[in-house]
């Protein structure tokens, strides 16, 4: 569904508000119209050269509801959440926050996300601390390296923090483990329950 229109003269005429602003809005809590393109986001963000848009040119195509293109781009996933972009925002957007909710959108849709071994490190960080209450670092490690299809990587790291104590054999369990399986599990729940980002995206747009 487009959410912004491209005149014959090539003016391109945003709708009011897309399902992808309303979405945005809602998970993040922040205002996005209120960004007026003045750049010291992308000016300060220390991953601005990797990634394809940058967090202006983010925030651009979300006013102008282009869902396909923001979610095909490594910004979302380079996003390291140091929160400089907050912090330098003169419109006092949590533009952090924005990226979250994106990141948040991307899996829901199960979109092929642009930087593929972020989005596996996000997956599998949060099963372990679904699992184990807490981070089990080498078991991370393993499975993002034989999931990531580069088993190698890093190994050499290993025998240096297994003889400084720095990264246990065994996961360990934290006292509140079954709380934090039970936070999951409500979020699962509510999750199920909530209609899909498409679904809201059509209610919206049809009062336009």
């Amino acid at each position: 569904m487009k959410m912004a229109q491209l005149t014959p003269a090539g003016t391109i005429h945003p709708f009011p508000r897309s399902g992808l602003q309303v979405f945005v809005e809602s998970q993040s809590g922040q205002q996005v119209l209120r960004c007026y393109q003045c750049g010291k986001c992308t000016a300060g963000c220390p991953s601005a050269y990797a990634m394809d848009l940058g967090p202006r040119r983010v925030m651009r195509a979300i006013q102008l509801g282009l869902k396909d293109e923001v979610l095909a781009s490594s910004t979302i996933w380079l996003c390291l959440q140091c929160q400089t972009c907050s912090a330098r925002c003169p419109a006092e957007i949590g533009i952090a926050e924005v990226m979250e909710s994106l990141r948040l959108l991307a899996a829901a849709e199960r979109s092929r996300p642009a930087e593929r071994d972020v989005a596996l490190f996000h997956r599998l960080f949060r099963d372990l601390i679904r699992r184990w209450g807490r981070i089990y670092e080498l078991g991370l490690g393993a499975l993002y390296n034989l999931r990531g299809r580069h088993p190698f990587a890093n190994l050499g790291l290993v025998p240096r923090l297994l003889s400084r104590g720095k990264l246990p054999l065994l996961p360990q369990r934290t006292k509140g483990a079954s709380q934090v399986r039970a936070i999951f599990a409500r979020v699962r729940a509510a999750e199920r329950e909530a209609p899909p980002p498409e679904a809201k995206e059509g209610t919206d747009a049809s009062r336009q």
